[in-house]
């Protein structure tokens, strides 16, 4: 009889977790709460609009030049990234990059070497004729797609470039805590590859300046303290994945780094979306057991509201003017 309880309450427990895990795996928040935080569209020519093309990929454009960051167009499904191999779709990816109206581009930066920001930037760079820039880990992925090593950058951090009248600059960042693999990719990496290959490398915030505007895209939910001390910017593209499981002190650090030390304006949010789901579907958050979007845009809002900045979030091919507030 006392094992038939022991047993029951195992079984109770099974069923407890099993309901949890599913409940984790298919709740989401509800994206509709947040459709009066789109940026608007400008009706007049803007110095720089931004596109926004999922995760943390953006395009900027002058109307003469294009700086795109990362790049990540193909996004696997869940059963490729923890069951086989990932590799760049060239279909998907042309189409993409039609679609999105990529016709002068001139630098793919990378903000770190995650399988989810890089997978497709070396594919994107040789379409293109791109440069592709970033860490010696993104260099090692753009080899392993046979990129020209003059088609390869890798800059000082705080070492600035020019492409066109952009202004491009690396600042140092991290990487939101998490269990995704940290270390630098030694070798050239070739497709297929296991997701976990495509390790961090370095992680950079992206400085943009131009006519006299400053941007800056921290694609990941994480930092490093003092990296923006003296910097001044209109608009930061901030990476918020995960952002809502960190709890209410590390929300504070990270806006108090990436958007009061720097004294921002606007603050459009990016890495918000389930990246194993298609581009060309109506973007979707990433599932409660893996994130929190309600906590991070409930916390980003209020700051913003006391702090008098403006909150965005956008939605896939939505262009923007890059700086307005």
């Amino acid at each position: 009889m006392k094992v038939r309880r022991i047993l029951a309450g195992l079984a109770l427990v099974v069923a407890a977790a099993g309901a949890w895990v599913y409940w984790g795996l298919t709740h989401q928040a509800d994206i509709s709460a947040y459709a009066g935080l789109a940026p608007r569209t400008p009706t007049q020519p803007a110095p720089v609009r931004a596109t926004f093309l999922g995760v943390s990929t953006i395009l900027f454009d002058d109307g003469e030049t294009q700086v795109l960051i990362d790049g990540f167009f193909t996004r696997p499904k869940l059963r490729q990234v923890f069951g086989g191999r990932v590799s760049s779709d060239p279909g998907l990816v042309a189409a993409s990059i039609a679609r999105a109206r990529i016709t002068r581009l001139a630098a793919v930066v990378v903000t770190h070497s995650h399988y989810d920001h890089a997978l497709d930037s070396a594919l994107v760079a040789h379409s293109t004729g791109a440069v592709i820039v970033g860490s010696a880990s993104t260099a090692n992925i753009a080899r392993g797609s046979d990129l020209p090593e003059d088609k390869i950058l890798t800059p000082r951090t705080g070492e600035a470039m020019t492409f066109g009248q952009f202004r491009v600059t690396l600042l140092p960042s991290g990487h939101v805590p998490t269990g995704y693999p940290n270390g630098a990719i030694e070798a050239p990496l070739r497709q297929p590859a296991r997701a976990d290959a495509y390790k961090l490398g370095e992680a950079f915030a992206v400085l943009i300046e131009h006519g006299g505007r400053s941007l800056l895209v921290n694609a990941s939910a994480g930092f490093q303290p003092g990296a923006l001390m003296g910097r001044v910017v209109d608009t930061v593209f901030l990476g918020v994945g995960q952002l809502g499981k960190k709890g209410d002190s590390y929300m504070q650090a990270y806006w108090h780094e990436l958007v009061e030390a720097p004294r921002a304006k606007h603050v459009v949010v990016i890495h918000w979306d389930n990246f194993t789901l298609p581009l060309d579907e109506p973007l979707r958050p990433l599932p409660a057991l893996f994130d929190d979007l309600d906590a991070t845009m409930g916390s980003l809002t209020s700051k913003g509201r006391e702090a008098h900045v403006k909150v965005t979030l956008p939605q896939a091919w939505q262009e923007f003017d890059a700086a307005a507030p």
